[in-house]
């Protein structure tokens, strides 16, 4: 009974897979709002003042970051929780596949959110004029306490590997 109700449990991370598949259908939405913003962005180029342009590509940055970060989650995530994904030699394969943890991953995350958050903020500071200075602090308090989250997390693992490897 026991190997049973351990090998069920273990076989069970195979409810992970239709999540990450899922994680794709995101990253199509992505690409069909940075296409739709490329498409209104195009014809009204030489018409828009710099400020709004800046805005724009700012937005579209903010887009890829966040599909990067889906892709690492994806890929990285199956990888670590549910199976070893079996590409084909003559395909491309990406440097860090393989090679990340889910600590590692962890804070790659931590790190790609802190970046989304700081284009955001940049975003914010652009089109500070209308934004109320009470609304602007709560943006940099929160910007900094995913930068204060994000360190931790880092600082955290690090003690954990030092410890792992004997404190060396």
């Amino acid at each position: 009974m026991e190997r049973f109700t351990e090998n069920l449990i273990y076989a069970a991370r195979w409810f992970l897979a239709p999540i990450y598949l899922g994680l794709s259908l995101g990253l199509l939405a992505l690409v069909i709002k940075f296409f739709q913003e490329a498409f209104h962005l195009l014809p009204n180029v030489l018409a828009m003042a710099e400020n709004d342009l800046v805005l724009v590509l700012l937005s579209m940055i903010d887009l890829t970051l966040v599909g990067g970060l889906l892709v690492m989650v994806m890929l990285s995530g199956y990888e670590n929780f549910v199976s070893k994904l079996d590409i084909a030699e003559q395909k491309e394969k990406l440097s860090w596949l393989g090679k990340m943890d889910s600590g590692s991953l962890k804070n790659k995350v931590a790190a790609s959110i802190v970046a989304i958050s700081s284009i955001h903020l940049l975003r914010v500071f652009m089109d500070a004029n209308n934004i109320p200075d009470n609304k602007l602090m709560w943006y940099v308090i929160l910007h900094l306490a995913f930068v204060l989250s994000a360190f931790v997390m880092g600082y955290l693992d690090s003690m954990s590997r030092r410890d792992k490897s004997g404190g060396h």
